[in-house]
């Protein structure tokens, strides 16, 4: 599988726990500075629409959304 293709899969799989938890990007921004990560919106939205971020900012923003488990297809 190529990378942009893992990059589009991380970044909808985001955006569809984004909207299960009815949670648009400036609300994560503000989850996300509640647990000490400091992101801007614009660069929040723009890791989220590029499908470009690391693990760890995925992780922030399960933590964030409360989720603990997550299930990968």
């Amino acid at each position: 599988m190529k990378r942009t293709e893992l990059n589009s899969q991380a970044s909808n799989y985001l955006k569809a726990e984004l909207a299960r938890n009815g949670v648009d990007y400036i609300q994560l921004t503000e989850k996300l500075r509640a647990i000490g990560a400091d992101e801007t919106y614009q660069a929040v939205s723009a890791k989220i629409n590029r499908g470009t971020f690391s693990f760890a900012f995925f992780m922030q923003c399960m933590k964030a959304l409360q989720i603990e488990t997550i299930k990968l297809r």
